[in-house]
């Protein structure tokens, strides 16, 4: 089950769709029946996030944060993905996406780091932003990666 908290009040926002395309997504990754909050925040909260837990002051577009339960918990929650509205609308303008399909892929994004899928090493990297291809591709959204650097 995903839950959004508009912590922002955005009305732009089409919940319903991040929703539908999220529960979607982690059903075809054989976790559909786990629960994952989406968190859709301002500048100062995730700065203050990003500060907290990777020590780094500054708003970023997307943080992950796991889920932590104990195994003996038969609770199936894979955790929070915490969302800057207004970071991706910036990124959005400046990469030449429209906002909904970028949201779409870094709400994936952050999916997949719960998962346990990273970027740091490059053969992460690939093997991450393959999955990520391929999963906006079901969603019928083109490969975010073409004309970036």
């Amino acid at each position: 089950m995903v839950v959004i908290q508009n912590s922002i009040n955005d009305l732009y926002i089409n919940e319903q769709n991040l929703t539908n395309n999220l529960q979607q997504v982690i059903a075809n990754l054989g976790y559909g029946g786990s629960e994952l909050l989406i968190r859709l925040v301002d500048k100062a909260e995730i700065q203050l996030l990003n500060k907290t837990y990777r020590k780094k002051n500054k708003p970023t577009n997307v943080l992950s944060f796991p889920s932590e339960l104990p195994k003996e918990i038969e609770i199936a929650i894979l955790g929070d993905v915490v969302i800057c509205i207004s970071v991706l609308q910036i990124e959005a303008k400046v990469q030449n996406k429209s906002f909904e399909n970028h949201l779409m892929h870094i709400a994936v994004h952050g999916v997949l780091h719960l998962l346990g899928y990273d970027h740091i090493k490059d053969n992460e990297a690939n093997e991450m932003e393959s999955l990520e291809i391929k999963i906006l591709q079901e969603l019928g959204i083109e490969n975010p990666y073409d004309g970036i650097e």
